[in-house]
């Protein structure tokens, strides 16, 4: 967990974004120095299982405000593009690009199905300007429209994650974040 609160907080949101002096995330965070190295995954590539996970294969457990339980199948293969989907709705407007975000999440990384990162253990929201290149790629696209209240799903394949890995995170790692919409703004403010 120490781990995973230096990634966090050296990556401004757990979504692939580069250092811009404020707290640093895993959640999305871009380049900070004194991250953790990337952790050694197996180099050789992970038998098929023939077909790609969806939402629906991901179990999660808990409510909005809640730290929830993520469960990776392992009966499927991690998918190759972004999926997102609403665990619980949220209400009022939803994000657009600009505005800036107080997330809630947690991450586990699809590798080893092990939690790495969680703002709910921690006990304070993450901010973000979403959009705006601060945070991973799969949260910048992910969290779009997301309204206030709304519990999200993210499954966030490498290339919009971590790529070849930074912050601890290992190298073509599939990311699964459970995040919640603390506060978006309205367009008025």
């Amino acid at each position: 967990m120490r781990t995973f609160g230096k990634i966090v907080v050296i990556g401004a949101g757990v979504l692939a974004l580069a250092a811009c002096g404020e707290k640093q995330n895993t959640a999305g965070s871009a380049q900070t120095s004194g991250a953790a190295p990337a952790s050694a995954a197996s180099s050789a590539p992970a038998a098929s299982k023939g077909k790609e996970c969806t939402a629906e294969d991901v179990k999660t457990t808990g409510k909005f405000g809640e730290a929830p339980t993520i469960t990776i199948p392992d009966d499927c293969d991690p998918p190759k593009k972004l999926i997102t989907k609403d665990l619980e709705p949220g209400t009022g407007e939803g994000a657009k690009s600009g505005q800036r975000l107080k997330m809630n999440y947690s991450l586990v990384t699809w590798s080893n199905k092990q939690k790495l990162d969680s703002s709910f253990d921690r006990g304070e929201p993450f901010e973000l300007p979403l959009g705006a290149g601060k945070v991973i790629q799969g949260w910048d696209q992910g969290l779009q429209g997301i309204k206030q209240g709304a519990r999200r799903l993210l499954i966030i394949p490498p290339d919009l994650g971590y790529g070849q890995g930074d912050r601890g995170i290992a190298p073509n790692e599939t990311l699964v974040f459970v995040t919640d919409a603390v506060s978006v703004p309205t367009d008025k403010g």
